[in-house]
Formats: structure tokens, sequence, C-alpha cells
């Protein structure tokens, strides 16, 4: 028999989160490998993954503090301001909109984070490049094509075995897969959560006029609709509606879907046009149990998927990254076992109430918006131009969007681990 592969942390998954995280262990100085069924290139094809994310300021720190930025900050477009509209049908062809609305502008926190917009648009293919190139430049071991079949764990050791045979050890194993991790799967960890009946129909436009840095976000009865900024006079789309319906989206003709958006959405995207393929996401709601099991540890959507809402998905993903490395550094630093219950649960306490907080606000801010009831259309118009009008609570709201309140992380501080 053969002897495992040894390395320091074994890392299922090199998406955006699994590789942001190998970066940062990396650069705590732990020998790691990452394991995912699909190699790099792959994940790099235009149809690979058609989304585009809100990194919020103080996540592009971390990721400036990774090395991605040079790389990220051409493709990243600024969102200084964000306009919020209750309403039931935005746009040209529909009756008029709720007088309720936000505005958030980065103008009012500039003294507190530097003068950084609220965050920045950037599409996911960019990021999968930028971390694609660091992690290869950083020298991290991949292993793509490859998938975990088992998980073993010992006392001091735990042991994957791949598809192909391959074993690999390590004292701890992160499962940052996705939604259906084998790795949580393999720990008995259960979730908890539903489905919405809803889809995001995702697509790109090119605008007929300029953009100005500005999200705009409309909250209809079928869901939530963004028009989100990207370079070049371009926008993404987030367009939820019902399975049903997002399918049907998704399979009509080019002229059809344009007509239908237009139609549906009038003045604003007056002289879009609909680039490179459309994208249709189920949504869902799921929550791990535990953030641990022994010597394994959940990062990511392995840990929470939410509703894109406040797209805040990733960025709640590479928060969970820099604390688990910086729990790991410091315990490699005071010569612990870093697959260690005691250094686990040090992660756990400190990831598990903000991961819950964000996801059971965000579901209930998706049952408050998404329905046209009287009384409930009434009493959210009210509070949304309560919080409008209170700029304290406008500012607050800001600073928990950016990423800037709470325990940070020293990444999302803009420092090295």
């Amino acid at each position: 028999m053969s002897t495992p592969d040894s390395y320091d942390v074994i890392i299922a998954g090199a998406g955006m989160a699994g590789a942001s995280f190998a970066l940062a262990a990396a650069q705590a100085g732990l020998k790691v490998v990452l394991v995912d069924p699909q190699p790099f290139p792959a994940q790099l094809a235009p149809t690979f993954d058609g989304r585009s994310t809100a990194i919020a300021f103080s996540t592009f720190r971390m990721l400036d503090a990774l090395g991605l930025g040079p790389t990220l900050r051409p493709h990243a477009c600024r969102m200084d301001r964000i306009l919020v509209t209750d309403g039931r049908r935005p746009g040209a062809a529909s009756k008029a909109a709720s007088p309720a609305y936000l505005r958030f502008d980065a103008d009012e926190i500039g003294d507190r984070n530097g003068g950084e917009p609220l965050g920045y648009m950037v599409e996911n293919r960019h990021i999968r490049t930028a971390l694609a190139e660091a992690v290869t430049a950083a020298g991290i071991e991949v292993r793509a094509p490859a998938s975990v079949a088992a998980v073993a764990v010992g006392p001091a050791r735990a042991r994957v075995t791949l598809a192909d045979g391959t074993v690999l050890e390590a004292p701890l194993v992160v499962g940052a897969e996705g939604r259906f991790s084998p790795v949580r799967t393999a720990a008995g960890i259960d979730t908890v959560g539903w489905g919405y009946g809803q889809s995001g129909v995702v697509a790109t436009v090119r605008l007929g006029r300029d953009h100005g840095n500005v999200a705009h976000e409309y909250f209809l009865p079928g869901g939530p609709f963004a028009i989100l900024p990207l370079t070049d006079q371009r926008a993404s789309l987030v367009w939820t509606e019902t399975t049903r319906r997002a399918e049907a989206l998704r399979g009509a003709s080019d002229a059809a879907f344009s007509a239908h958006l237009m139609r549906r959405f009038g003045e604003f995207l007056d002289g879009a046009t609909v680039e490179g393929p459309r994208f249709v996401y189920p949504l869902s709601l799921s929550l791990a149990e535990a953030l641990t099991a022994p010597r394994i540890a959940l990062i990511g959507d392995a840990a929470h998927g939410v509703h894109p809402v406040a797209g805040q998905g990733l960025n709640m993903g590479l928060k969970d990254a820099a604390a688990l490395a910086e729990v790991l550094a410091e315990a490699l630093r005071l010569g612990e076992d870093i697959g260690a219950e005691t250094v686990l649960d040090r992660y756990a306490r400190w990831r598990r109430f903000d991961n819950v907080a964000l996801a059971a606000g965000f579901d209930a801010f998706v049952r408050l918006f998404s329905n046209d009831l009287p009384p409930v259309r009434l009493a959210r118009g009210l509070g949304i131009a309560l919080v409008n009008r209170v700029g304290p609570l406008r500012r607050a709201f800001m600073q928990e969007a950016g990423g800037a309140t709470g325990d940070l992380p020293r990444l999302l501080r803009g420092e090295p681990v």
C-alpha cells in the first residue's frame, strides 16, 4: 500500500471561496492542496458562470492583501450609489412606482472608509481568472479534475480518498465545494433550508446611456430586479421570477427576451442590448447546522447558501476564509494542532452568529418584499421612508453592507494573515 500524500490542509473545492482560502492559508505558511472536479480552465470559460458579484469594500481589501488587486481593478466597477425602490412594476410601461425609496451614497461614509465606494461590481469570470493566476503563482498544488470519494477521520489526521483511489492525508480538511458539499455529508453535518420557488435570470447588457456607477434595485411582488453597473458601460441584470417563468425566459429567443425586458422595465434600459448567454439559477436557503466537525471545517456555500437579494453570498464566504485562515495561522504560531477541536471551535464561534443572522435577515427581507398585500406594502413603505430620512440608520446599513462592522479578520482590514 502506497504512503498517502501529506499536507497541512486539504481543501475540497477550488471555487472562489476555496481558492481564496488556499491563498490565505499559504500566506500563513501552511502546505495546502486544492481538489476540484473542474480544472481551472473549465471554470474560466464564459459559459461556466455568468454572474457578477458585488464585492464589499472590506472584501476588496482582502483580495488586495492576497495579491489579486492589480489583476481585478481594471475589471472592477465602483458602486458609488445604490437606489432601492419598492414598486409594483418599474419602467415606462407600468403604473407609477411607489414613492418609497432608499438612497445609499458612498460620500456619506467617506470619512469612515477612506473614500472607497460602497462596493465593486466584478464579473465572476474575472475573479476566477485572478484567483487561478494567483494560486499558480503561489505554487499551490491543484488536483483537478479530481473528486472526493471518502473522508476518514482519525485521532490525529484525516484521510481523503479521491475517486481515482489516491489517498491524501492532513490534520484538517476544509469543505468549500458548494451547497451539496461531499465533505459536509461525510462529516454528518445536516442542513436546514428551503426553496423560494424562484430563480434568478442573469444577463449582461450594454446600456444605451452611462450608468454613473449607480446600482438600482426594484422590489417587485415576484421578487427583486437589480441593474448593477459593470465596466465599459454595461450592466448585470439579476431578474427574479418564478422558476417556471425563468425557465421560459432562458428558452426564449434573443429578440423575444429583449422585447420582454424592454416592455417590463422600460425607460432605464432603453437602447440596451443583451450580450452573451443568459443564465438561470434556482434560489434557496441552505444553512449548515454546524461549521465544524472532528478535523473538518466548512466555508462558503458549503456552510451557507443565501438568497442573492443583498449580494452578500460571496462576501460571507470570503469572510469565512479569512477568519479560518487567521485562526489556523495563530494556532500554527502557538504550536497547536490546527485540526484540534479547540482550534476549530474558535473559527465556529467567530462566524456562526454572523452567518445565521445574515441568512435569517435576507430570508425575512425576501418574504417582506416578495408580495403585494396592501398592509404589508404600507408597512414596508413606511419603514423604507424612515430609514431614508434617518441619516445614522442609513449610514449603519451602508457600513454593514460594506462588511466593515463587527470583529473583522485581519485580511478584511487589508492586513496579511
